[in-house]
């Protein structure tokens, strides 16, 4: 082989062994009535938050017209920030009156691979008014099954349900199953205890996750800690994780409240 050709060679194989060890970046968020009510300045917006990840999982997109737009009209956007993008957005959940919704996942196709169709849970018992949207994706080597998820409202004992999803590793004893979304409960609530039990952990601990309306009189704009991704013990040695403040200051809480009420959360995975 040639010199030049030999250090050509080289270069590449450093470059994509590079890009191979870079950490695989999950965001979830609830998204609230993601929908044609999403006007473009708010879709580019959102967008900006997102791009900056590799896979994103988000709950509350309306199950009527304008929701599958609605991620569409994203996926567009983050397409025209330079990296390519693609997404799946799942059927209508199998819900009671008023409860319905869609889930989506978006995810950055030169770092990360869709593996098969994703589908909606529905082995689950009535009792989960929105069964989650499970999709598998591959990441160089490894291995990522996604659960997208979002509890019924906190009066109405999202705990109940919530017990339910500690039967969902067990259907998949082949992957590494991450549970992401909002589950309307703080993960010091004893009905995850179930989860820990089979070596379970939240990736976020005691930060609130959700936006008040107004900021009180101490100039404080979060509420519940609602949003987490619990994450295996086994298959996933490294992981750093956090809340995407959106706010930071009072004086944008109006601006991002017309995005969602809530924030996202986000995990950084290494192996």
């Amino acid at each position: 082989m040639k010199p030049h050709l030999r250090l050509l060679f080289f270069l590449l194989l450093f470059s994509v062994h590079s890009v191979a060890q870079e950490p695989l970046r999950l965001l979830s968020w609830n998204i609230q009535d993601f929908g044609r009510t999403k006007d473009s300045s708010e879709i580019r917006a959102i967008a900006q938050v997102v791009a900056d990840y590799d896979v994103v999982a988000i709950q509350e997109v309306v199950a009527g017209y304008g929701g599958a737009q609605a991620v569409a009209r994203l996926a567009d956007q983050l397409n025209r920030l330079g990296e390519r993008w693609d997404y799946r957005v799942s059927d209508p959940t199998d819900s009671p009156k008023y409860k319905t919704e869609r889930y989506a996942f978006l995810w950055k196709t030169g770092r990360v691979q869709l593996r098969g169709r994703p589908w909606l849970a529905g082995s689950l018992p009535e009792a989960v008014f929105r069964e989650p949207y499970l999709a598998r994706f591959r990441f160089g080597e490894h291995g990522l099954l996604i659960a997208n998820y979002h509890a019924r409202r906190h009066d109405e004992a999202p705990e109940e349900e919530i017990a339910l999803l500690a039967e969902l590793p067990a259907l998949y004893p082949g992957d590494c199953f991450l549970l992401a979304g909002d589950f309307n409960r703080s993960e010091e609530h004893p009905v995850f205890d179930a989860l820990e039990r089979q070596g379970y952990r939240p990736a976020i601990l005691g930060q609130p996750t959700t936006l008040k309306h107004y900021c009180d009189d101490r100039s404080n704009y979060l509420n519940h800690a609602i949003d987490n991704v619990y994450l295996p013990g086994g298959c996933l040695p490294s992981t750093r994780a956090g809340v995407l403040d959106l706010v930071e200051d009072c004086t944008r809480l109006e601006e991002v409240r017309r995005w969602s009420d809530h924030l996202p959360v986000w995990v950084e995975i290494a192996w």
